[in-house]
């Protein structure tokens, strides 16, 4: 609001989410935290299409026994779709104060959610191309990255709540709310960061290997057209949800009402879009569909090969010698019955 709105005021009257029921000369749309009435279409659009994507998400998962992955993506995409619902409602009354704080949590902590299955599927990339050439244990990416990443949800869930439950006196614990948050969004940008950097250092790793020696194990996942139509799936939604990451640091660096939480367009394409990119991404290109071997049924039907493959613990990485030779052994050591990859 300008000085100008503010002297046609009563006295002792400033407007809030509790003291305007609704859009007024008394309670303007610019005197809201998000300063205008969120466009209805494109809302309407982004509520339906996290919708679709959390459906097709949960179906594809139960289908093909994803189950961590796709339970994890589609509650990341229907609290989204739950937020965009929140700034429909907004849009017919930008003071629902309901609607606002629907829209601040679901939309705050639906990516963090997706992002914890993004990180559920570099664990059985490594153990299905080369677990030998990743620089840690298979079984630690799970163990750091869904722990930390679910300690970025918590810290932002607290701020939401936090921001959400400031009432009309308290800016001060609205800003100790957006300082939370911010710590979360942080702490989310440098998870995928590390997760980035151990997911690129192992795929140009083994790029490098399959190219100066193409018959070593995996290269033949390596070359198969849907597992490559996997990985570039992956990168982009891990890309989107990157930038959006960062998008949300600047936004709320300048506290609520702030100019960039005020321009919708840059909202719409930065956060919006971006979500939505990685979670169509994730849904149409799921592990089920393109990458199997992450399927419940592939992964007990390989057991016999998964936990001790040429002497190295997969899931560990810790060799093992043979029993009587004192040397670890390789594939060719060991009959395999055909097409189970199981040793007789």
């Amino acid at each position: 609001m300008t000085d100008t709105d503010l002297t046609t005021l009563p006295p002792n009257f400033y407007p809030t989410y509790e003291t305007c029921p609704s859009i007024s000369p008394l309670c303007p749309v610019k005197a809201t935290t998000l300063g205008y009435s969120p466009n209805l279409p494109v809302n309407v659009f982004l509520a339906v299409g996290f919708g679709l994507f959390g459906i097709i998400t949960l179906l594809t998962g139960l289908w093909k026994k994803t189950w961590g992955f796709s339970t994890t993506v589609a509650a990341g995409c229907i609290l989204e779709c739950v937020g965009y619902i929140g700034r429909v409602l907004l849009s017919e009354n930008a003071w629902n104060a309901d609607a606002f704080k629907m829209q601040i949590v679901a939309i705050v902590l639906g990516p963090t959610l997706v992002c914890v299955g993004l990180y559920l599927t570099l664990r059985h990339i490594v153990i299905s191309l080369n677990p030998e050439m990743s620089r840690i244990a298979p079984r630690l990416y799970p163990i750091f990255f869904v722990p930390a990443d679910v300690s970025c949800l918590v810290i932002q869930a607290i701020g939401g709540g936090v921001a959400a439950a400031a009432g009309r006196d308290n800016y001060d614990i609205l800003k100790h709310g957006n300082r939370i948050i911010m710590a979360g969004i942080v702490l989310q940008v440098l998870v995928l960061g590390a997760f980035g950097g151990l997911a690129g250092d192992y795929l140009v790793g083994v790029r490098k290997s399959f190219r100066q020696n193409p018959g070593m194990e995996g290269s033949a996942l390596w070359k198969d057209g849907k597992f490559r139509g996997f990985l570039w799936a992956m990168g982009g939604a891990y890309a989107a949800l990157l930038i959006r990451c960062v998008y949300r640091i600047a936004e709320m660096a300048g506290g609520w009402g702030n100019h960039i939480m005020q321009h919708e367009s840059s909202f719409v394409v930065l956060e919006s879009f971006m979500v939505l990119i990685a979670c169509g991404l994730l849904a149409c290109a799921a592990p089920g569909l393109l990458f199997p071997e992450m399927s419940h049924d592939q992964r007990v039907k390989n057991m016999g090969k998964g936990r001790q493959q040429g002497g190295v613990d997969v899931e560990s990485g810790a060799g093992e010698k043979t029993a009587g030779t004192g040397a670890s052994a390789s594939p060719s050591d060991t009959e395999r019955r055909p097409g189970t990859g199981e040793g007789i």
